[in-house]
């Protein structure tokens, strides 16, 4: 696997340097971030499930895509890269709202990100990449939240704390 940099940014979102990926999940630093949302015209949102070989959180349930810009890369850009490298399709894609989280894993890494979420809309059906993503499905948005609340052991970290702190910015009416 080539060795890819994180933008390390301050809590302005402010590029203050590069590290390698994994030193900075080691060492807890900022860097920026972006999680993607897809929903279809029923107001449901396509989940992935993380490929069971990921480094961290692998066979976990999350939002459609995520990864990490790359230097001189904007956040659309780099969203639709990254849903076309994982789920396979390119869509039009909105930013909706930033913030800062962090949250550690049981093998040391921690995730502490400035995550940009972006919204988009798709009514097919993917065609996901094996070394990426285990499956994926619709799901109805309160129907997520309902489930997040029952088992939430079957749901990455970020996606649970996207989940609480947006899910008006997520959720459309139908």
């Amino acid at each position: 696997m080539a060795k890819e940099n994180v933008i390390l940014v301050n809590e302005n979102d402010e590029q203050i340097g590069l590290m390698e990926k994994i030193e900075a999940h080691e060492k807890a630093l900022l860097h920026r971030a972006f999680s993607v949302f897809i929903l279809n015209d029923k107001g449901e949102l396509m989940l992935q499930q993380r490929a069971l070989h990921k480094y961290h959180s692998p066979g976990l349930w999350t939002n459609t895509c995520c990864s990490h810009q790359r230097d001189g890369e904007s956040n659309i850009s780099a969203g639709k890269r990254r849903l076309q490298e994982e789920m396979g399709f390119v869509t039009d894609l909105a930013e909706a709202v930033s913030f800062i989280y962090k949250a550690p894993f049981d093998n040391g890494l921690t995730e502490h990100e400035y995550d940009h979420v972006m919204i988009g809309t798709y009514n097919d059906a993917p065609n996901i990449n094996p070394d990426e993503v285990a499956d994926w499905k619709w799901m109805d948005v309160q129907a997520i939240k309902d489930d997040i609340g029952a088992h939430p052991d079957q749901y990455t970290a970020w996606f649970k704390i996207i989940f609480d702190k947006f899910y008006q910015h997520i959720k459309v009416d139908k």
